[in-house]
């Protein structure tokens, strides 16, 4: 039977990314003001420059320069022997000096790529370039009942930002959300950025349009900005593309705009007919020199380059000999990488069992460490204030003879909430795993006796109720019995009862 292609079917989606990163530098792109400016009073960490006054000259910054050749390099882009900075004119409220120095003709890296996974497959997405510029301020919208109006706090202009616009490779929003998390993984594992996109340091404008199957010609491209997670990412993507078709398949135009991420109603919104470059009458900085970018400096600092994520998920999986899955999941954050590799040199560690001490610090640290992060909000930097590598490894060790597994998970609650270590712990709420055979004997026999039917139905060859009798006997004895041991103490006095 022939299928109808539909609205859905006859149309592809093309998608490229624009993502901004702020750069890690002490202080901002083109002034001595400081850069660390998320929790200062507002206007504060300004100075002539940053301010747009007249007749300030701009120096710039070598560290963002620095960070910037190395994210190009990490992408495999390449670095250009000239370089230099343009003027990008638009009387924005939040710009205050009515343009931004960026750079358009010749940026500091050009011509990179960015291998992403989605289901199994592997494309490379092709990166256009890696520029820099300067952030601009930040706009305070307030409502009261009198009145609508806007502050700006000028401390975020002129922080070191650097763009990354990637071509229009991508082909669906979860394409989309993989190239950012890689993209992100890259960034913090150099430390040129913290990439956290909910505090703005990292953030994204997503090109988005849809073509015929077959076809080169794309219909209108519209821009999507205000997505402040991935999530949000995937959920505009997935709407605008949707809506795009919808509008094609009723016999409406698609406009070349900028729309809203709406979050609350799920939607994009119109904003503004979009902008071209010539809109923004670039020209050549007057105050600032064309950079020369020596092939020594760019050769040092590729040699500078840290194991890059991919790198490292395939040395874990050669060296540990952890699953591919395992492996991604815990190179994907430098500082869960590091608080793996940090366990594996404790002390503790060498008292694990050696077939499976590698799989069973990565099982807590993506299992229970992971979840009392999430619960608790934070990244693997604080946990590890609270539970160092070593005291994570002594818990683990303490699994094998001294507690239970669920005992084991209250311990590391404990530890992250008191500071403490799992032994004071363990000692002081009396947590020791139960190996005294005579006292998990009495446990089994009051759990056969207070469960005739579990004893029954095991009688009958039902296995399941050996796991029911075990449970009983873990109940009743707080946890702390050693469940093998009193699943072999059940089952020579479930036999007692069959002989006599």
């Amino acid at each position: 039977m022939k299928t109808t292609p539909t609205v859905e079917t006859q149309f592809e989606t093309i998608i490229g990314l624009e993502v901004h990163a702020q750069l890690l530098t002490r202080s901002k792109m083109f002034c001595r003001c400081s850069a660390d400016y998320a929790s200062a009073p507002p206007n504060t960490h300004v100075c002539p420059v940053c301010l747009g006054m007249p007749g300030v000259l701009p120096v710039i910054n070598r560290q963002a320069v620095e960070f910037t050749i190395m994210t190009a390099l990490a992408l495999n882009c390449a670095i250009p022997e000239f370089t230099k900075f343009d003027r990008k004119n638009y009387p924005y409220p939040d710009l205050m000096k009515g343009y931004q120095i960026s750079q358009y003709d010749a940026p500091i890296g050009v011509k990179g790529r960015l291998t992403i996974e989605v289901d199994g497959l592997r494309r490379d997405i092709s990166v256009t370039r890696v520029h820099l510029e300067e952030d601009v301020a930040k706009l305070l919208h307030r409502t009261t009942p009198e009145e609508i109006y806007s502050l700006v706090d000028v401390n975020r202009s002129g922080t070191p930002l650097m763009e990354i616009v990637g071509e229009p490779d991508l082909r669906s929003p979860e394409e989309a959300r993989q190239y950012l998390v890689k993209l992100r993984s890259i960034l913090q594992y150099l430390g040129v950025s913290t990439g956290n996109m909910e505090e703005g340091s990292f953030r994204c404008d997503a090109n988005i349009s849809i073509r015929p199957l077959g076809s080169q010609e794309y219909l209108a491209k519209v821009e999507v900005k205000n997505m402040n997670s991935f999530k949000a990412v995937y959920q505009a993507l997935e709407y605008e593309a949707r809506r795009q078709r919808q509008a094609v398949a009723a016999g409406q135009r698609i406009v070349q705009e900028t729309r809203g991420w709406v979050e609350e109603r799920g939607e994009t919104v119109s904003q503004r007919t979009k902008e071209y470059a010539h809109d923004y009458r670039y020209f050549p900085e007057p105050d600032l020199p064309p950079l020369a970018i020596d092939s020594a400096w760019v050769e040092e600092i590729r040699a500078r380059l840290p194991e890059m994520p991919e790198a490292r998920r395939d040395r874990f999986v050669a060296r540990y000999g952890l699953p591919l899955y395992d492996a991604n999941l815990l190179t994907v954050s430098r500082s869960m990488a590091d608080y793996f590799e940090d366990c594996l040199r404790t002390e503790a560690y060498r008292k694990l069992s050696p077939d499976r001490a590698t799989k069973e610090v990565g099982n807590w640290l993506l299992g229970e460490a992971s979840r009392i992060m999430n619960a608790n909000n934070i990244d693997v930097d604080a946990f590890r204030k609270r539970v160092t590598p070593e005291r994570l490894t002594a818990l683990v060790a303490s699994v094998q003879g001294v507690i239970t597994v669920a005992t084991a998970k209250t311990v590391l609650e404990d530890m992250f909430h008191s500071g403490r270590s799992a032994g004071e712990i363990i000692s002081e709420r009396g947590l020791a795993q139960i190996s005294d055979t005579a006292q998990i004997v009495e446990a089994a026999r009051q759990a056969i006796k207070a469960n005739p039917q579990a004893v029954s139905d095991f009688r009958e060859g039902k296995e399941q109720s050996l796991k029911f009798l075990v449970g009983q006997v873990m109940r009743s004895t707080r946890g702390r019995a050693n469940p093998q041991l009193a699943g072999d103490i059940l089952k020579e006095e479930l036999a007692k009862l069959q002989t006599a």
